[in-house]
């Protein structure tokens, strides 16, 4: 009945097209990033620094059977979709009451979900066995059920799908199961895969020689992340995991391409025109897995068009989107040994004590990384990036042993150093230089993996390391409001508006938090 209700509401229905979400994020948010530049930054001014303290909590939606919410919704029309393993909620934004709820039924697999995309008439939802999933976005009816990867041949994933005008692009996990990474374009309307691309290549393929003959189908370099999209360019950008097996690099010599890259591909065509290469030879499982953000900006004297990122070896680095050149990079964290630098083409000079050994090797940062999957930010008021990131090192140690794909071996492992608890701060960086500016201390447990969200009322929210969401100013850092969860916090939040008034939600656990200004 509530169903039918909320559709008679709807006066005109309207669907989400591809102008829509380039002038995202605004009062919808509607991509996994808000925007295909990922930048996370909303046009919404209602909440301010000189109001934020009168953010009270709107509604609670509990998610039955969550445990580890790492979702950041979507929101159009009135709508928030909100997704877990398996299954996608529709709630009304303004009042948190459920519209409808699909559960794959017969879906294996329990990988945590990141969220869904948008485009049309439909919502898409990957679960956790390789299915693309089209829903209609008033009525949760399925549309399609398109298989993108073999669960069967130790395939997963928790992407949030990236829609574009005439594609839904997937990517998968695996790195650390040697499992060959991709991404794949299927066609929004029909569920036909459009073209595939390989992040490892195979015999007589450029790249191949980098692999010193390892089998290209045990590769890894997995793209379980979302991607971003510049539309004028007509390209995609891709990042993409650690080769396999994770610390061990003995039976692959070379740099093993295009692991720990970004890949930039053809939008119509799936061919990739450049790729970056962050991380040569991995063997401390520092994906290339952050955000890639796109900006464009004077850059030593002249505009460009530029992508940054946040990596999870510990550099900042600026890259020409267009062509893919090295332009400049920096450390973003204070503990880091692994290397003595970057030489001019932004290839890191690899300190040889610091590659993983039987008996164990401290090396810093942490295989967790500088930063991770959680969202950074982009401010183009204030000029600054917005970056949780984690202090931390680790004992990493490697073995020769060899193992079968999807066995679980990753070449050893890594264990924290004892008596060195690591620590998360919220950095904002110039983004043009990478310098601090700022930085808010996350004391706490080191087990968060909140992002941040920017607005143009000037505030940054995030989740800190003690589950709280936290909103600081965004020029200065101070510590302006926080709202305790009780719960650790493991996704990114949004921000939108129903009705005039602005809200911000976060994904807990087990629940979805929306809070409001007092009225």
């Amino acid at each position: 009945m509530r169903v039918l209700l909320f559709f008679a509401a709807m006066s005109a229905f309207t669907q989400v097209h591809q102008q829509d979400i380039e002038k995202s994020p605004g009062p919808s948010w509607l991509t996994y990033n808000g925007d295909y530049r990922a930048t996370r930054h909303s046009s919404l001014t209602q909440i301010t620094p000189a109001n934020v303290k009168s953010l009270v909590a709107k509604w609670v939606f509990h998610v039955d059977g969550a445990k580890k919410l790492e979702a950041s919704p979507i929101v159009y029309d009135g709508l928030m979709y909100v997704s877990n393993t398996n299954e996608l909620i529709a709630i009304e934004a303004r009042t948190g009451r459920k519209v409808w709820h699909f559960r794959a039924a017969k879906a294996r697999g329990t990988r945590v979900n990141r969220g869904v995309a948008i485009l049309g008439d439909r919502v898409f939802l990957a679960t956790a066995d390789c299915h693309l999933i089209a829903l209609h976005r008033l009525s949760g009816n399925v549309l399609f059920d398109k298989v993108f990867a073999s669960y069967e041949g130790g395939y997963t994933t928790s992407i949030a799908p990236l829609a574009i005008k005439d594609a839904v692009l997937v990517g998968v996990a695996g790195g650390g199961s040697g499992q060959r990474g991709f991404v794949a374009a299927i066609h929004p309307e029909s569920g036909n895969e459009r073209w595939r691309f390989w992040t490892v290549p195979q015999k007589g393929e450029a790249g191949w020689e980098t692999w010193g003959g390892f089998p290209a189908e045990m590769g890894g370099a997995p793209t379980w992340t979302t991607g971003s999209y510049d539309p004028e360019l007509n390209l995609i950008y891709w990042p993409t995991g650690n080769p396999w097996p994770d610390f061990y690099g003995g039976r692959r010599p070379g740099d093993n391409l295009y692991s720990d890259s970004v890949v930039a591909l053809d939008a119509a065509t799936g061919k990739m025109k450049w790729y970056f290469q962050f991380t040569p030879h991995d063997v401390w499982d520092w994906d290339a897995n952050e955000n890639l953000v796109l900006i464009d900006a004077t850059f030593r004297g002249r505009p460009r068009k530029l992508m940054v990122q946040a990596n999870r070896n510990g550099f900042y680095y600026i890259l020409d989107r267009v062509t893919g050149e090295f332009l400049h990079a920096r450390p973003f964290v204070k503990k880091l040994d692994w290397t003595t630098g970057l030489d001019d083409r932004g290839r890191p000079k690899v300190a040889p004590e610091k590659i993983p050994t039987p008996a164990g090797t401290k090396v810093c940062p942490s295989v967790r990384g500088a930063s991770n999957w959680m969202s950074p930010s982009y401010n183009p008021s204030t000029g600054l990036f917005y970056v949780v990131t984690l202090e931390q090192c680790d004992i990493i140690t490697a073995s020769a042993k060899g193992a079968p794909p999807n066995s679980g071996f990753r070449g050893t492992g890594s264990e924290g150093v004892p008596a060195e608890r690591g620590m998360f701060y919220l950095r904002a960086l110039d983004v043009l230089t990478g310098n601090l500016k700022w930085e808010y201390p996350m004391p706490g447990p080191a087990v968060m993996w909140a992002g941040t969200v920017s607005t143009a009322g000037g505030i940054i929210f995030s989740g800190d390391d003690d589950g709280n969401l936290v909103a600081l100013d965004a020029r200065t850092g101070r510590d302006l409001w926080h709202f305790p969860t009780g719960h650790s916090l493991y996704a990114s939040p949004v921000t939108y508006m129903v009705d005039g008034k602005q809200y911000v939600t976060i994904a807990t656990e087990s629940d979805v938090f929306t809070f409001g200004l007092f009225e």
